[in-house]
């Protein structure tokens, strides 16, 4: 015959525990208080996300207008430097004719 002396009380009584526990978890989880309290996170967390966005979009907006400027200085350079080649060839030209000039006098 089976007496509850001899029966090892504590695998059903952790079992019965944690079925207390996670009821009690589960009341706790879905109460008003836990609501309010995932409400204000989520509100925090969009701000958050909003504060991010705003600084992500003036990066971006900041990140164009750096490329635009340095895409005219490129263009300004090129276009300096193809003049100085123009007028140095002119110039070239010029010595070459007159040496020519004056091998001919």
């Amino acid at each position: 015959m089976l007496n509850l002396k001899d029966i090892n009380w504590k695998k059903p009584g952790l079992f019965a525990a944690g079925v207390a526990f996670g009821t009690a978890g589960i009341k706790i989880l879905t109460s008003d208080d836990a609501k309010k309290l995932y409400t204000n996170c989520t509100a925090a967390v969009l701000r958050a996300k909003s504060c991010v966005m705003k600084t992500a979009t003036s990066v971006q907006e900041n990140a164009g207008d750096i490329l635009a400027e340095a895409k005219q200085i490129n263009e300004d350079r090129a276009a300096e430097a193809e003049a100085e080649v123009v007028d140095d060839f002119c110039e070239t030209e010029e010595t070459a004719e007159d040496t020519a000039e004056a091998t001919e006098e």
